[in-house]
């Protein structure tokens, strides 16, 4: 079986080099992966990411890049989920969340948890700047390369 630091990191290296497929077999288990946002792990047999559903609309953002920016964001960074899982604001539910809009922020300061198979991953900030936007409800459920947070560099 694959670990699970294993597969974030081939995802990162899949969406960062603009490969278009990966698979990989080891201990009975396949790792499918296409581009950034197609991952199926399977015991023993191949699945095919998304079979059966309709193709994506646009493909996801690479590993750090800001989604398309419409007029309002112009300037503004985008911190991106580096994972797969589910978005929290706060450490625990009782808690105040990490950051609100207009924080200044520090690099390297904690901004939210995406949680995944488990595990709270906290996410830092990649630019120094005030938040602007906390994209994702708390809670929901957000994709490899979805905006998180929009900041405004200083």
């Amino acid at each position: 079986m694959f670990k699970f630091e294993e597969i974030c990191e081939l995802i990162r290296l899949v969406g960062s080099t603009g490969v278009s497929k990966v698979e990989i077999e080891h201990a009975g288990s396949r790792l499918h992966v296409e581009g950034a946002a197609h991952v199926v792990v399977t015991p023993g047999a191949v699945a095919q990411a998304g079979a059966g559903a309709p193709p994506p609309a646009a493909p996801a953002p690479a590993h750090g890049a800001p989604p398309p920016a419409a007029a309002e964001d112009d300037g503004l960074h985008a911190v991106v989920s580096p994972i797969v899982g589910t978005f929290y604001r706060a450490p625990n539910p009782d808690a105040d969340p990490y950051v609100k809009v207009g924080d200044f922020v520090e690099r390297g300061q904690v901004l939210c948890i995406v949680e995944a198979m488990k595990l709270m991953n906290e996410i830092e900030c990649d630019v120094r700047g005030t938040v602007m936007k906390v994209m994702p409800e708390n809670a929901q459920p957000v994709e490899y390369g979805a905006p998180l947070f929009m900041i405004r560099p200083a």
